[in-house]
């Protein structure tokens, strides 16, 4: 129940959806848990709200997530409040679904600006005050290794560079005894894709389980290798996505 009694961690985009589930199941695990949104000042102020209540300490922190500068800063601030750092999870990510000749330029430079650089930018800025034996885990998704329905071109390549991204991290900081890992869920019920929304049957087509999956099941997942269980797991990919890539 407190696996993770004292430890600090950061929730990148906590305020909605896995993030929030993130955020919290964190907490009740024993966490004090920071976290960082864009625009959404009251669902955050929600969650903090909720890990006070598991009497664990919160943090809100308002950052642009394509803005690396901002994602570093709000990285370091998140660090000077919860006095120290323990636990990175990389979730903030933006889809742009759409056929790649309907796709601009704009459009690939604001994915990756969020999914990718300013993933980077909050890893690189945690790494020195990450504690040895610390954790990374980056939300990944399943289209990173099936992409399975057109207009994901985008989406899907943005989710395969945090593969090489935890991997590399993995061999550069095993030596501290901090793992990297990378969450590859399926289709989630959230706001964003929700499990009655026009786009889910196609998805569940594809699905083994017939379903789609809840962030508690996400966030349950994140908090085993945040906690000391999965102190020999890293460099890998951890799929829940009820059968997508059967």
């Amino acid at each position: 129940m407190n696996e993770l009694l004292g430890k600090k961690a950061l929730v990148t985009g906590g305020s909605r959806g896995i993030g929030a589930a993130t955020a919290i199941a964190l907490a009740a695990a024993g966490a004090d848990v920071a976290l960082t949104y864009n625009s959404s000042a009251e669902a955050a102020a929600e969650v903090v709200k909720e890990i006070e209540t598991l009497g664990r300490r919160g943090f809100a922190f308002e950052v642009d997530a394509a803005d690396a500068v901002a994602v570093a800063d709000g990285v370091a601030r998140a660090a000077d409040q919860l006095g120290g750092l323990d636990i990175l999870v990389n979730n903030a990510g933006v889809g742009a679904i759409a056929p790649i000749s309907d796709l601009t330029l704009a459009d690939l430079d604001h994915v990756l600006a969020v999914n990718v650089r300013g993933v980077y930018a909050a890893t690189q800025a945690a790494v020195p005050r990450l504690t040895d034996g610390g954790r990374v885990i980056h939300l990944g998704s399943c289209v990173a290794g099936r992409t399975a329905l057109p207009g994901m071109t985008l989406y899907a390549m943005s989710k395969a560079a945090l593969v090489g991204l935890s991997k590399g991290l993995a061999r550069e900081l095993g030596p501290r005894g901090i793992t990297s890992n990378v969450i590859q869920p399926g289709p989630i019920d959230t706001d964003m894709n929700p499990a009655d929304g026009p786009f889910a049957e196609p998805q569940i087509a594809f699905l083994a389980l017939d379903r789609f999956g809840t962030t508690a099941e996400i966030a349950t997942a994140i908090t085993y290798l945040a906690g000391p269980h999965a102190a020999y797991i890293s460099g890998t990919e951890l799929t829940i996505d009820g059968g997508y890539n059967a």
